[in-house]
């Protein structure tokens, strides 16, 4: 018998087969929320579209049925049905329970392939209760059926058929994940970015959970040339500038198999002040970028400079351009498609294939320059731009040094009328950004002196995406902010921003207005300034919204609290809790004037429009104490789609916002009345 705390061979365990991605699922799939359960469906259209960057496939749709169980059907080659040479069952029952099993390992059955580890479609497999896959090949339609990971039914012909591809339909198994409700548009985003980087492929997605199916479907001609366009809609482009650039190119003929690639770039400049320049490797998105990026922005960065020094209009006594300068308002899109690419990890946020920023910086610094000197009206008005945002970034950067310089004579007496904590470890503070001077003075006597720093604004701050760094760095209020948190800025002024999540002084940033309209525009200003200028912030988790309640039900001496959930009117949510708390609904009352009036029996309900009408300690055990307040934890989970949401809601261009309140007018549940 194995003393106390020692460690010995029994320790030791051994997941076999599926069973370590049921165990670890977050090792594959990232997470077990939402953003993992829709990263299944992910994996089995990356297969189908490895199909169609074959040449094999030219249909993809995707079903989402009643019961929220996916369909994915392509009309590819099928996956191979034939019985294994080495395991001695049927390849379609290796793919789909066996890990690191799939035709991706060498360039015999996919040149080119987004899958390549082999772990996808049988990882999805062993995280669903069941899963159903149809084969239609050679003349035939098989069928097997399989749960969490195991065979469930052998292999069978139940048709025939004179097409081919694959059918996959699965449950997500709700031992494994917090829900198993699919969002349509995260998935709609997914698919359409897809359809714009395969040009010519026809993506579908239905959705069966509506009494009228929604049924959507993208195609694009154009590719990553239509993908710029719809990126840039919502934003002023030059009129010199209104068709993107289109660049591509291509490995040499005779390049070894493990350096073959293609490249594509599209960009096309706006008149705005933010960049939006996405890369993908095999229509697998980067956010963290990695070689093509590199090249990219080395290339792009110095043709302009050459050419600008070449037609004199940078002169001898000028400095060059910065890569900051001449990406302003740039939106790109860079797509390489490679036999053999290295990514950092699973989750493929990087692309680490060296050769690729060779062939990317060489099919971009022979486009760019042809292309100038064919255009050189366009030319001139890129170099123009480049020119006008250094001479606004430097004026940025001024701004910024001396927020900067604020910071560092401020340390004993911090911004604004920060009431900061009395504790210095980030990981155990929180920052409240209130809303007026009233709720502030009402955090500050509720807080926990000890770990809760309180911030009032005073009245709406900037909108940060329709002005430059210059007027934002201008601006007390978002100084205050900036200095109050301590991290810096991510903009590139020249010398890539000063951004240092290390700096951070709290952990938790908590956004705390009052639950009406202004409040929630406040709140909406306030997430597009984290976006521009600290997305770290937010990619580290460390971005909160505050959720104070709407009623108070006092019931003798007790008030019992009454908080929006996002989906209901405010009045059906305060029904609700009356009858859960036993209580007779407000009857109408006939009075002596003949005017109808509300009587409640045994309880009064008070409206909380605004912080401030709630005392201290009514404002601390409903919003501010870590045992019982509700926060909400802000992510990203889709950056393009993110990106396009802040531009087109909070940019210059008012048809956009109008377009999204006559469609989710229907929607809102909190307007005042």
């Amino acid at each position: 018998m194995a003393k106390k705390n020692e460690y010995g061979g029994e320790e030791i365990k051994i997941l076999e087969g599926l069973d370590a991605v049921r165990k670890r699922p977050g090792m594959y799939i990232g997470s077990t929320s939402a953003s993992g359960l829709h990263h299944l469906v992910y994996e089995i259209v990356d297969n189908s579209v490895d199909e169609a960057m074959a040449g094999y496939a030219t249909r993809i749709s995707v079903t989402i049925h009643a019961d929220n169980s996916i369909t994915v059907v392509d009309n590819g080659r099928g996956i191979p049905v034939d019985r294994h040479p080495v395991k001695k069952i049927p390849t379609l029952e290796v793919v789909m329970t066996i890990l690191h099993a799939g035709g991706k390992f060498d360039n015999s059955a996919y040149k080119v392939s987004g899958g390549l580890h082999g772990v996808g479609v049988s990882v999805v497999n062993a995280l669903s209760k069941h899963m159903v896959v149809q084969v239609k090949r050679d003349g035939k339609i098989y069928e097997m059926q399989f749960s969490r990971g195991h065979t469930t039914e052998k292999m069978k012909t139940v048709g025939t058929s004179k097409a081919t591809g694959t059918t996959t339909t699965f449950w997500p198994d709700e031992e494994i994940f917090e829900t198993t409700v699919f969002n349509y548009d995260t998935l709609r985003d997914r698919l359409q970015e897809t359809a714009f980087l395969n040009k010519s492929l026809k993506i579908t997605i239905t959705d069966e959970r509506e009494l009228a199916p929604r049924v959507e479907e993208f195609c694009y001609t154009g590719g990553i040339v239509d993908f710029v366009k719809f990126l840039n809609e919502g934003k002023s482009v030059p009129d010199g500038l209104k068709r993107p650039i289109y660049l591509t190119g291509a490995s040499e003929p005779d390049a070894p198999v493990e350096r073959t690639g293609e490249v594509e770039v599209s960009m096309q400049w706006n008149t705005s002040y933010s960049e939006t320049v996405l890369s993908f490797a095999n229509d697998i998105n980067t956010p963290e970028g990695g070689m093509h990026l590199e090249g990219f922005r080395t290339a792009l960065t110095k043709v302009i400079n050459d050419y600008a020094r070449k037609q004199n209009i940078l002169k001898e006594k000028d400095s060059n351009l910065t890569g900051d300068d001449v990406r302003e308002g740039l939106t790109a899109v860079i797509s390489v498609k490679l036999s053999d690419p290295q990514f950092e990890g699973q989750t493929k946020a990087k692309l680490g294939s060296s050769f690729m920023r060779t062939l990317v910086q060489k099919t971009v610094t022979e486009g760019l320059t042809d292309y100038l000197e064919e255009h050189p009206k366009q030319g001139r008005e890129i170099v123009k731009k480049a020119q006008q945002a250094s001479k606004a970034r430097n004026a940025a950067r001024k701004a910024r040094e001396a927020t900067r310089r604020k910071s560092l004579l401020e340390t004993a007496s911090l911004p604004g009328k920060l009431a900061d904590c009395s504790v210095r470890d980030p990981e155990m503070t929180e920052l409240f950004i209130v809303e007026g001077d009233s709720a502030g003075g009402s955090a500050k006597d509720g807080r926990r002196r000890d770990i809760q720093a309180i911030l009032p604004l005073r009245g709406k701050i900037l909108n940060v995406e329709r002005v430059g760094d210059h007027r934002a760095f201008s601006s007390e209020t978002i100084q205050s902010l900036i200095t109050a948190i301590g991290t810096g800025v991510t903009t590139g002024l020249g010398d890539g921003g000063d951004f240092d999540i290390t700096k951070a002084r709290y952990h938790k940033i908590i956004i705390m207005t009052d639950a009406d309209v202004d409040g929630a525009h406040i709140r909406i200003l306030l997430l597009t300034f984290f976006y521009k200028y600290m997305r770290p912030l937010i990619d580290a988790g460390y971005v909160y919204v505050a959720c104070p309640p709407i009623f108070g039900v006092k019931v003798r001496n007790k008030i019992h609290y009454v908080y929006p959930n996002g989906r209901q009117a405010e009045d059906e949510i305060l029904a609700e809790t009356i009858t859960e708390l036993g209580l007779a609904p407000e009857e109408p009352e006939e009075t002596k004037d003949g005017k109808p009036q509300r009587r409640r029996r045994g309880y009064t309900v008070q409206r909380y429009k605004g912080l401030g009408e709630m005392d201290p300690k009514q404002l601390a055990s409903t919003t501010m104490d870590p045992k019982t307040r509700i926060l909400q934890r802000v992510t990203i989970d889709d950056a393009v789609m993110a990106e396009r949401a802040v531009r087109e809601l909070m940019g210059s261009e008012v048809s956009y916002r109008r377009d999204y309140i006559e469609k989710h007018a229907r929607d809102a549940r909190f307007l005042d009345a």
